[in-house]
């Protein structure tokens, strides 16, 4: 939503919708995809606010398979072994029971923050501040934020320029955030051709891909199954 926040609200965000950088995008999504502490690892060092959509229908809840299937792209650890995160994490019936993983997300968390019975965000980590008029959008504040980090992307020391004295000068993640960054996986199309071959980490990739479009495939057999059913 960071065209429409940007727009509207003159108000920076660390994501727009723009997804040409997957890694950053995987980043985002694992602070909603993991642990609610972890999430708050990644937030405290991007962001004060974190803004969701609810509401039920087609919300960020609903969404949350996808972006913990993004995040596990790029971080292996938010669906350990499952590719697709469509067996761990997700709801289990028809009531939206959230599974394990879910339900510990800090997407879930602040998501049915006070709306789910023993469910609320921690308050030594996120706030919440703001839910609109139907509850379509909740605003959280991110607690303990990292001055440092702050200090770090507004010094344009900082940045690195295509050219010396260029006008493109893009920014850098905070050192705060390399523990996390060091657990990323490069994320490359499966079309692309023209990357070069490590066998060792293409082994590894291969079997990763592998599993997951195999398990596409007995999700969109099992989907086909339930339709054909009377």
């Amino acid at each position: 939503y960071g065209y429409q926040i940007a727009g509207i609200a003159n108000r920076t965000t660390v994501a727009d919708g723009n997804t040409w950088n997957h890694e950053h995008v995987a980043l985002l999504a694992r602070a909603l995809a993991h642990t609610e502490r972890e999430g708050h690892r990644v937030a405290r060092h991007l962001a004060d606010y974190v803004l969701l959509v609810g509401g039920g229908g087609r919300d960020d809840l609903a969404k949350g398979p996808h972006i913990a299937r993004i995040a596990n792209s790029v971080y292996r650890d938010v669906c350990p072994g499952d590719p697709t995160c469509m067996r761990s994490f997700g709801f289990v019936d028809g009531h939206r029971t959230p599974s394990a993983l879910m339900a510990a997300s800090a997407l879930y968390r602040l998501h049915s923050h006070g709306l789910v019975a023993g469910v609320g965000a921690d308050p030594t980590l996120f706030r919440h501040v703001f839910d609109s008029e139907f509850g379509m959008v909740r605003i959280f504040r991110v607690l303990n934020v990292s001055k440092e980090s702050k200090d770090f992307v507004a010094d344009p020391a900082n940045r690195v320029c295509d050219v010396k004295g260029g006008w493109f000068c893009r920014g850098q993640y905070p050192p705060g955030l390399a523990k996390v960054l060091s657990k990323a996986k490069a994320f490359s199309q499966q079309e692309d051709f023209n990357k070069k071959k490590n066998s060792a980490k293409d082994a590894e990739d291969e079997k990763y891909f592998k599993q997951y479009f195999e398990d596409m495939e007995e999700h969109d057999a099992e989907v086909n199954a339930q339709k054909k059913a009377p």
